[in-house]
């Protein structure tokens, strides 16, 4: 077994860090602030600026992978995302572990047809430039023989621990078990990939260890798309709360909305995903490693018994 630093304690990376100290791996998680969290056997917890390559990189000497889950605030993407991924390539290339990136889908940009790794990053909005650049640094580091890097590429999460950032999360669960209407941004019968959040964590580990994955992105195994109606429907179905209905923001109340939510405000540039058919293809990922996307009947049971569980 080897030691793991894991960057961020948001769903991603806490379900990383399960699953590493799980597998019977060390596990360092580092966070800008302490705060409290339950403990979980092999996994250590640092507080210190992961931006800060003079505090980032002497946490990760002697790691085998460090695996960077954190991400800024999206209101401060565009000014903090690049001394976050500069300290974690100066950190990689320091100790000489692997740099597992978890990416997302912002940098393809609006396109036709299921997204694919082979996609060119074409993204027009800031957020979606930001992200683009930061794997791009990434891999040429990569190319140049300084470091060892891979990206792994998620749609929006969807499982236990997905909490505030979520679309099928506190916006949506805690309303539809209790049989109330879930509102939703965009079109509720658009095909939509869900990507299950324990899915991202074991493929998060598996390409850590993977020589043949290292200097390119991977989709994480997802389940078929399916539209935000039908998995509000399937979630109630499992819930035993009944049919309950699926209403879709209007582009005015989203644009009060916003006013309060920075969150809402930020994801206008992103709005696009919910608007079309929103559908990621993991063939690349599924042909070459071993996990696969748990079912998802097993997604929805989990997902419920949590939620009921925090009520």
């Amino acid at each position: 077994m080897s030691f793991h630093l894991v960057v961020g304690h948001g769903p991603a990376g806490a379900a990383t860090a399960r699953l590493l100290a799980g597998q019977g791996h060390e596990v360092r998680v580092v966070t800008r602030t302490e705060h409290p969290v339950a403990p979980v056997d092999g996994v250590e917890h640092l507080a210190l600026d992961a931006s800060d390559p003079a505090q980032l990189t002497p946490a990760a000497r002697g790691a085998a992978a460090i695996h960077g889950c954190a991400a800024p605030p999206l209101p401060r993407w565009a000014d903090d995302w690049p001394a976050l991924a500069a300290s974690l390539c100066a950190a990689a290339e320091d100790s000489g572990a692997v740099l597992v990136m978890l990416g997302n889908l912002y940098g393809y940009g609006p396109v036709e047809g299921p997204l694919t790794e082979g996609l060119p990053l074409a993204a027009t909005g800031p957020k979606g430039r930001v992200r683009a650049a930061v794997w791009e640094q990434a891999r040429a580091l990569h190319e140049a023989g300084r470091i060892r890097a891979v990206e792994v590429r998620a749609s929006d999460f969807f499982g236990p621990g997905v909490t505030d950032g979520g679309h099928l999360a506190s916006r949506a669960v805690p309303a539809l078990l209790k049989g109330r209407p879930v509102s939703v941004l965009g079109d509720p019968d658009a095909p939509h990939s869900w990507t299950y959040l324990p899915d991202v964590a074991r493929a998060m580990a598996e390409v850590a260890a993977e020589e043949t994955a290292w200097g390119r992105p991977w989709h994480v195994p997802t389940a078929p798309a399916l539209p935000v109606r039908t998995m509000v429907e399937r979630l109630a179905a499992e819930a035993g709360t009944g049919p309950v209905a699926v209403r879709r923001l209007s582009p005015a109340t989203l644009a009060v909305a916003g006013l309060f939510s920075p969150l809402l405000r930020e994801l206008r540039e992103t709005r696009y995903q919910f608007d079309r058919p929103f559908v990621v293809d993991s063939t690349a990922y599924e042909a070459a490693f071993t996990v696969r996307a748990t079912p998802l009947a097993e997604q929805l049971a989990a997902t419920v018994a949590w939620w009921r569980e925090r009520s």
